[in-house]
């Protein structure tokens, strides 16, 4: 049995969690009425007032508004209700109903054994890039992968991310939105040696504000952040490596292609 805990941990433990994905307490209450309505239940919103009290320790939330919490914050319900001294063995699902805006590293805390994400599971060996062809020809097969699945990999060695919504520095190489596959062992910036932008390798780096996948350039002690030039995004000069940290190189991708109508 879990012990109990005070509200005033459980509300700086949330209040972190809010921090780490760079919300603010107005954008949590705008994604819990997004939530409310996607359910059709008033119950999962999450008013700023209320989120405010919950932080500094005033009270604790019902199982409506924790179960928003779960979404928005990307913990699971069970990891939440732990906070406060409570023990259950499901996990939030439906953690789609939220995009967020910023890029972050992806967990096993995303979901549930039932959560799934749809990727392509085998590339065609001879792909004429050349003519133009259907995006659906060029995979042999689609797939969902249960997020029970990537919770079994090896997380130490492969990492995975998240490109946010409005993170478009290296649109259209990855757009936003996109789940990305690092590759931990491969820390080391390739000065050169690619033959077009296409190969040219891309990297997932830790900030002190937060996580960004771009062209990458060492510079003495400068690592400079190049964006991709069709994002509009201008380039960024950051202290390497005390401010900033490699975290891999960017191996594999899931992406939209194209907006989906009619959801």
């Amino acid at each position: 049995m879990l012990a109990s805990t005070s509200a005033t941990d459980a509300g700086k433990r949330l209040r972190a969690a809010r921090e780490s994905l760079r919300l603010s307490i107005r954008e949590v209450e705008t994604f819990s009425s997004e939530i409310a309505r996607k359910k059709n239940s008033p119950d999962y919103f999450i008013s700023r007032t209320w989120l405010a009290e919950v932080e500094v320790g005033n009270f604790k939330p019902n199982v409506y508004r924790l179960k928003s919490l779960s979404l928005i914050y990307k913990i699971g319900l069970d990891e939440l209700l732990s906070y406060f001294g409570v023990d259950i063995g499901d996990a939030a699902d439906e953690q789609q109903l939220v995009g967020l805006p910023h890029t972050y590293l992806a967990t096993p805390k995303l979901g549930s054994a039932g959560n799934t994400l749809v990727t392509p599971l085998e590339l065609r060996k001879k792909v004429d890039l050349g003519t133009t062809n259907l995006v659906s020809r060029m995979f042999e097969s689609w797939g969902e992968i249960p997020v029970e699945l990537l919770q079994k990999m090896d997380w130490r060695n492969s990492l995975y991310g998240y490109i946010g919504i409005e993170d478009r520095t290296i649109y259209p190489f990855l757009r936003p939105g996109s789940f990305v596959q690092i590759d931990s062992h491969q820390k080391k910036i390739q000065p050169d040696g690619w033959p077009n932008e296409f190969e040219r390798p891309i990297y997932f780096v830790e900030l002190r504000s937060g996580y960004v996948c771009s062209w990458c350039e060492v510079n003495g002690n400068q690592l400079l952040l190049l964006p991709s030039p069709y994002s509009g995004r201008p380039a960024k000069y950051v202290r390497y490596p005390a401010d900033a940290d490699v975290l891999g190189r960017v191996t594999a991708v899931t992406m939209t292609l194209a907006e989906v109508r009619g959801v």
